[in-house]
């Protein structure tokens, strides 16, 4: 009977062992590539995710922002050009505001309830800054758009018309007004 057990508590200590050895490795390995799989995914998420912000951001560097009022011009009767100051939005890319620039310059749109124009023509004078007609970081411009060249526009007094300042790069600024009752002065605030 002595031998029986020495022989048998010798077999299954070698087998345990050997056994659970083997479920070890196996649980590391599994491990190791679920942790794979998920570092993976993960990176490649996070990587997306980076993508979508950098774009995002880039779609609204080039903002310009409204500073002070707008200004309207008249001839007593009606409109006849409309003035309005821009400087970047804070950590906005340079915007070209030279008119006579074909290729790369920012258009403006006017509508109303009864015309619209998609390229007004409007001239550029500096506030602030060099003048290179580029509206770079600290700078001011000043933006006159002349209505008279557009003989559909007709800003009489009480109407409301929509302006679209729309850089080649980044997000456009939309400026929707409405004409003072009264328009028998030659400049008017139009806040």
């Amino acid at each position: 009977m002595g031998l029986f057990q020495r022989g048998r508590r010798s077999d299954e200590a070698g087998i345990t062992g050997l056994e659970t050895a083997i479920v070890l490795i196996a649980f590391v390995v599994v491990a190791a590539v679920f942790a794979f799989v998920v570092l993976s995914t993960g990176l490649f998420s996070s990587e997306r995710g980076k993508d979508t912000v950098y774009a995002g951001l880039a779609k609204t560097r080039g903002s310009m922002a409204l500073t002070g009022g707008i200004i309207a011009e008249s001839n007593t009767t009606k409109v006849t050009a409309i003035k309005l100051t821009l400087t970047l939005a804070a950590g906005g890319d340079s915007v070209n505001l030279n008119p006579s620039d074909t290729n790369n310059r920012t258009v403006i749109s006017y509508a109303d309830t009864g015309h619209s124009n998609n390229n007004l023509t409007y001239t550029t004078s500096v506030i602030t800054g060099d003048s290179d007609k580029l509206l770079e970081p600290g700078e001011m411009l000043e933006v006159t758009i002349d209505l008279t060249q557009d003989s559909g526009i007709n800003l009489v007094a009480n109407s409301t018309f929509t302006l679209e300042l729309k850089p080649p790069q980044g997000s456009y600024i939309v400026v929707q007004r409405t004409i003072p009752a009264s328009i028998n002065q030659s400049v008017l605030n139009l806040n």
